[in-house]
């Protein structure tokens, strides 16, 4: 049996159970169709599998890497990827898998349409100050794409800026007014589909007919204040490797983290800051070299992708290893 004694720090923990856990709780919020989970979050097929037994099929993509492991895997029954590429012959080439790709410009519906892609959505500004075309050239755009020999399958909209709102009033609010000119876009562009959504706003988004919510899955400390039904499934398990009066430092810094959330936390301690391979932290109870600490990171996202595996968890015991395959571009 290994340990999680027997790790190499800095490692990525994911409790099994707690994983599952959320994985159910989202199955009973949004089941089969109504959720298109985001693998961004994770890049992980070995994870996007168990999202597929419960019924979660469909697969929303941020790389082009992303859906060719996802294709490979099996798991390409209906693949999006919710973002603009100005080269999609990697796409085109995936025969096995059903690609849509997100267009917002004449030049993105050319390499999709030279690309051999098929299938697009047209991607509308709801307010993130991102990709998306404004609401009112939506009609246009998929106009110009039908004429391009692409099938226009509807539209999707990020509504990034409302997803982290505090306090749910207010985030409820704001996801409606993004919705609304999502659907002004939809009246014009046709198709079925309003793709849109997060972690966030999934239980408050009743606009979009799928939501893209990908985090809810190992969450992280920023997700956690939003009092979500979702609880905290992976850690970053490191070493204390210092220890002065006061404070202490751990191996785990920058390049183990994504921080554009902030700094991440430890229970029982206050993080102080972090450096490139360090984290300074004032535990409530004196530590010794050698000591480990669990560190929850505030962004999933990035910090999943600064790892090359998942060490799986039951306790204290690891029961597998899963790759993060999906890494990289």
């Amino acid at each position: 049996m290994t340990s999680i004694y027997d790790l190499p720090t800095p490692a990525l923990l994911l409790d099994a159970d707690l994983l599952q856990q959320n994985l159910q709780a989202m199955a009973a919020a949004l089941p089969g169709k109504r959720l298109r989970p985001h693998v961004k979050a994770h890049k992980c097929t070995a994870l996007a599998s168990r999202q597929a037994a419960v019924g979660h099929a469909r697969f929303c993509c941020a790389t082009i890497r992303e859906m060719e492991g996802m294709a490979s895997a099996g798991l390409g029954d209906d693949l999006l990827l919710a973002n603009e590429v100005l080269d999609a012959h990697r796409l085109g080439a995936l025969r096995d898998a059903r690609v849509t790709l997100a267009v917002d410009s004449p030049e993105t519906i050319r390499a999709a349409a030279d690309g051999g892609v098929r299938e697009v959505l047209i991607d509308v500004n709801v307010g993130l100050p991102r990709c998306g075309c404004p609401p009112s050239k939506a009609g246009r755009l998929a106009d110009l794409a039908r004429s391009s020999g692409l099938e226009v399958r509807g539209v999707m909209g990020y509504e990034g800026h409302v997803v982290g709102v505090a306090e749910r009033g207010q985030r409820e609010e704001a996801c409606e007014k993004s919705m609304q000119l999502l659907l002004e876009a939809q009246r014009d562009v046709g198709g079925d589909v309003v793709s849109a959504g997060g972690t966030g706003t999934y239980d408050c988004n009743r606009w979009a007919s799928e939501i893209q919510a990908g985090s809810y899955a190992l969450m992280d400390s920023a997700y956690a204040k939003l009092e979500l039904p979702f609880v905290q499934a992976f850690w970053l398990w490191a070493s204390v490797i210092s220890v002065s009066e006061g404070y202490a430092v751990a191996d785990c810094g920058l390049k183990a983290l994504g921080m554009d959330h902030g700094n991440p936390s430890i229970d029982a301690a206050s993080v102080w800051f972090c450096s490139d391979e360090h984290i300074t932290f004032a535990p409530e109870q004196p530590l010794k070299v050698g000591d480990r600490v669990r560190i929850t990171p505030a962004h999933v996202d990035p910090t999943v992708a600064c790892h090359e595996r998942l060490a799986v968890i039951s306790g204290e015991e690891v029961v597998d290893t899963w790759p993060v395959d999906l890494r990289g571009w």
